[in-house]
């Protein structure tokens, strides 16, 4: 399968992922979003769980920060 992580213009393909950070409370959960014209990190959001809204609070951000696009395409890794 061939994947084109490149965009022509803002708001038209977004990637996130979700990722673990060791800290000395434990572990802490982090989501982003990032714009993939830019490189920009345009949502984000943390948990000391790892629960959906980890992602639906990070996909809120993303959302309400660049305007509420209409077509914009969200890749992820389908992980957790």
């Amino acid at each position: 399968m061939e994947q084109n992580f490149t965009a022509a213009a803002p708001n038209q393909k977004w990637v996130t992922d979700i990722t673990y950070i060791h800290t000395q409370e434990g572990w802490l959960y982090l989501c982003v979003f990032i714009d993939l014209y830019s490189r920009a990190v345009i949502g984000w959001s943390t948990s000391k769980t790892l629960r959906a809204t980890l992602f639906t609070d990070a996909l809120l951000m993303a959302m309400f920060r660049r305007k509420l696009p209409q077509r914009a395409i969200i890749h992820s890794d389908r992980g957790s």
